[in-house]
């Protein structure tokens, strides 16, 4: 009798391994295709431009091996501008590691330039000078951009924004949504399951913008949610919105 029993235990582990790494091969697969496409803007060409509240910009995509001398230089001005603050006494650590993170091959990039037909007064002198950080290299004034890339969380293929920053003076405008919700088509059209970000909880204007204008959810797998001990002791939480059934009992767990 024990015999048949052991059998029958040994083809459901196959069976279950077999299913494990199909599955495992189905979210490389992912992954890999979607790195494969260079310029994810090419499938949206309505979102190749933003003309609204008095601004106009254009989207262009990056690869972070690729960033120019310039751009490099920009994207850390930007980030310590913006980021220093929220971050506090931990920013001189954070700034080393996305100076790593910035120029890595999965890195990928959209980036906001002023457009060149845009109207005097579309960006005043008043508001350009609020602007923070000067761009200084090559084309169009670069007012923003937004560093992404695509990985694996709880066994689901997600895109994770690493940056989304913007120049004081552009914000406020509606850019903000509007290339949010670029990255959400990008992440839909490329078959991943969620679009996920982390936010400092001192930054309570950016906590706002994503839990309450664009319903984003603090995710399962943020420490608060993992354990609220550790969670009260870490300054940031990882949100997250979901596009399947599957992928919201994973990151999101159902939560209101």
């Amino acid at each position: 009798m024990e015999e048949p029993r052991r059998t029958h235990s040994s083809k459901e582990k196959k069976i279950k391994r077999k299913e494990v790494l199909e599955k495992k091969r189905a979210i490389d697969e992912v992954i890999k295709t979607a790195y494969a496409e260079k310029d994810h803007l090419s499938s949206f060409p309505p979102f190749r431009r933003y003309d609204r509240n008095g601004l106009s910009v254009y989207l262009e995509s990056g690869l972070g091996e690729k960033l120019s001398s310039s751009m490099k230089r920009y994207i850390q001005n930007l980030l310590k501008v913006n980021m220093e603050g929220p971050y506090g006494p931990e920013w001189p650590t954070e700034e080393k590691v996305k100076r790593k993170e910035m120029v890595s091959p999965d890195a990928r990039y959209i980036i906001v330039r002023e457009a060149p037909d845009a109207k005097v007064d579309d960006i005043s002198k008043a508001e350009r000078e609020m602007c923070s950080t000067c761009w200084m290299g090559d084309g169009d004034p670069v007012v923003g951009f937004v560093h992404y890339r695509f990985i694996v969380e709880e066994d689901t293929p997600v895109v994770y924004i690493y940056e989304l920053q913007l120049e004081s003076c552009v914000r406020g405008r509606g850019l903000g949504k509007f290339l949010m919700q670029l990255i959400e088509l990008i992440a839909r059209k490329n078959r991943v399951g969620a679009v996920m970000l982390t936010v400092q909880k001192a930054n309570v204007s950016a906590m706002n913008f994503y839990r309450s204008k664009l319903r984003y959810v603090i995710s399962t797998i943020s420490p608060s949610r993992v354990d609220p001990l550790i969670g009260a002791e870490k300054n940031y939480e990882i949100l997250c919105k979901t596009f399947d059934r599957e992928a919201k009992a994973k990151l999101e767990d159902c939560q209101l």
